[in-house]
């Protein structure tokens, strides 16, 4: 019989490569490859650094010239919203399916491992899948919920709050951050109904959870007639093309109505 816990695992990791995730023993010390997501919040550690390095390296081989032609806050910015997005994703995804977890892991708590190219590897707290699929979280059935807004802002007050103070320190803007972050938290639901279209309640409802906390408030606009998502910000990856010409994302406050 399959474990409630692995079970669970298995069904959030279905709903996409953004949702896989591994688990590991809450408090055991990382084997290598495997690194505490920690390191990615402390400048002295030179993790981010390297990471925003890559990703611009990344944006400009796309547009075939160096990589000191595509702007560090830009690098900086869109390798946020992929960080946040791999943090968020698998959370929703265990709220959706089940619940929200009450004590939300810390950016210590998870693992990573680093890679470019799409989602990397993570790894929750085993006990932290286990709570979830035992009761010990938080439904969120009513997006009105006060214990369910208050696991949204331990996740957006801790770990997501700490990623967006770590890449602030690269001249992006905290608006930016933010719009990145509601970028996420709508872009995960909606990957969670296009890969089971039966979670688009649960999905939604939990999404509207963060999308209404105070930090998210402002960040984007929901059109009430269809609930169009728009972020008031831009991610600002249009400018790592050639004259700062390229696509925006159809989220983007940018995009023409």
């Amino acid at each position: 019989m399959t474990e409630p816990t692995t079970a669970l695992q298995e069904q959030v990791s279905a709903l996409g490569p953004f949702f896989t995730f591994e688990t590991h023993a809450a408090g055991s010390e990382p084997i290598a490859p495997w690194r505490k997501l920690s390191e990615v919040a402390r400048v002295e550690s030179g993790v981010l650094a390297e990471r925003v390095a890559s990703v611009r390296a990344a944006l400009a081989g796309g547009g075939g010239r160096p990589a000191e032609e595509v702007e560090l806050r830009v690098a900086a910015s869109v390798a946020h919203l992929g960080l946040v997005a791999r943090v968020v994703s698998p959370l929703l995804g265990l709220a959706a399916l089940h619940r929200l977890p009450s004590r939300p892991p810390t950016l210590d708590d998870l693992r990573w491992h680093s890679g470019l190219g799409g989602a990397f590897a993570l790894s929750l707290p085993r006990e932290t899948v286990a709570a979830v699929a035992t009761g010990d979280a938080v439904a969120t059935g009513d997006a009105g919920s006060v214990t369910g807004a208050g696991a949204a802002g331990a996740l957006l007050e801790g770990p997501v709050r700490d990623l967006v103070d770590a890449v602030a320190a690269f001249s992006v803007s905290r608006r930016i951050l933010w719009g990145n972050v509601a970028s996420a938290v709508n872009g995960a639901a909606a990957g969670i109904v296009s890969a089971a279209p039966a979670l688009a309640r649960p999905a939604r409802t939990a999404a509207l959870l963060m999308l209404r906390h105070p930090q998210l408030r402002d960040a984007h606009t929901l059109d009430p007639r269809n609930g169009r998502f728009r972020r008031r910000s831009c991610c600002l990856i249009y400018r790592a093309a050639p004259d700062a010409a390229g696509a925006v994302c159809g989220d983007c406050v940018l995009v023409r109505r």
